[in-house]
Formats: structure tokens, C-alpha cells, sequence
């Protein structure tokens, strides 16, 4: 069963599909009424599935850019010479 939905949630009007990201979002339906734990459940789902389907990676619902950088790439960054060095403060005398 759980095949079933995955392919027709894949297969949604976008229409629907904006309908239900809207419900999610506001937490109600274009009539007013509240969408229920298992509505949100369900639709949440439902999104998922279609945007895996059907929207680029970069601009579906939760996407995080990964930024990733080697220890290579941290060291040089870290020697550079707009990095923050330490401060060397030699005491002066003062005169009595």
C-alpha cells in the first residue's frame, strides 16, 4: 500500500501539491479549517514524495546546502592573513 501512495503522491496536480504545502505551512485549509495531526501527517508525506519526483533537489521543502571542506582547505584558511592574530602587548614603566 505504502507503494501505492508514494506513486500517486508522485503523480499529484501541482495545484494539489501547492495546496497541501500551503496547509502545511499555515496549518489550515483554504476553507479554514485545521488540518489534523494525521492530515498533516499524510500531507507531509505527500510533498515529499512529489518533490522527490518532481522539483530540483536545491528547492525542495527542508533543503540545506552542504558545505563541506577538507582539513586541507581549513589549515590554509586558518594561516591566511586575514585571520585573527593574537595581540602581543609589551608593558611600559611608568614614571613615580
Amino acid at each position: 500500500m505504502k507503494q501505492g501512495f508514494t506513486q500517486i503522491a508522485q503523480q499529484l496536480d501541482p495545484l494539489i501539491y501547492q495546496r497541501f504545502k500551503r496547509a502545511l505551512e499555515l496549518g489550515k485549509w483554504p476553507d479554514g479549517r485545521a488540518v489534523t495531526k494525521e492530515q498533516r501527517e499524510i500531507c507531509m508525506q505527500a510533498v515529499i514524495s512529489y518533490e522527490e519526483a518532481n522539483v530540483p533537489e536545491e528547492l525542495r521543502t527542508g533543503y540545506m546546502q552542504q558545505n563541506c571542506r577538507s582539513k586541507a582547505d581549513l589549515a590554509s584558511t586558518n594561516r591566511s592573513e586575514d585571520s585573527e592574530q593574537p595581540l602581543n602587548v609589551s608593558q611600559s614603566k611608568t614614571k613615580d
